[in-house]
């Protein structure tokens, strides 16, 4: 049976397929939906064959950008769990997942054309969110400083709607503000909901 599973790439081009994700992102987010690949691959430093050998159409570079982003905002739960309490990495992922959602919310038509071109790039963004958020509960409830009776999708739901307000600074002082109270409501009071 014939290995179908992709080939690592070389550490170069790896290199340069994280480079043009990072331009690509704050690209379309910053300069919107025409910005054009030759521009984005030259601030990426590489040339426009290498572009397209990672990603053959504009839509499998905005596809890949945003799925990159949602990666590693889901991967760095594990990561903040090892370098202090549930809580507190709870509390940064929060600031990172707002961060993400403005990198989105800048995407936006170019994420509109991916869809538009039979492109789902939102297919699993629900269920790695929910994981993520999952992990970092999990481990709250573990050490006894968050609730056990409040599911990661009402706390994703919520985040959601705190990322929708924040759009400018002022806004973004007042998603922190936000996301100091709802971590107050996930945490476990003594008399509160046992863990």
């Amino acid at each position: 049976m014939a290995d179908t599973a992709p080939r690592p790439l070389r550490a170069d081009a790896q290199r340069n397929r994280d480079r043009l994700l990072a331009v690509a992102v704050r690209a379309f987010s910053e300069d919107g939906a025409d910005v054009t690949l030759d521009a984005i691959a030259k601030e990426a430093g590489v040339g426009i064959g290498t572009l397209y050998r990672h990603f053959p159409t504009r839509e499998a570079l905005v596809d890949a950008a945003y799925r990159n982003e949602l990666d590693r905002l889901c991967d760095f739960a594990p990561q903040l769990l090892e370098t202090g309490t549930a809580v507190q990495a709870l509390r940064t992922w929060m600031d990172h997942f707002i961060d993400y959602m403005a990198a989105k919310r800048g995407m936006g038509d170019a994420l509109k054309a991916v869809i538009a071109s039979g492109g789902n790039p939102f297919a699993h963004s629900r269920d790695r969110l929910t994981g993520a958020v999952g992990a970092l509960l999990a481990a709250g409830v573990a050490e006894g400083s968050l609730r056990d009776d409040v599911s990661a999708a009402d706390v994703v739901t919520a985040l959601g709607g705190i990322g929708m307000a924040a759009g400018t600074p002022e806004q973004r002082e007042q998603a922190g503000r936000l996301l100091d109270l709802l971590v107050a409501g996930l945490r476990r009071h003594p008399g509160g909901p046992a863990a």
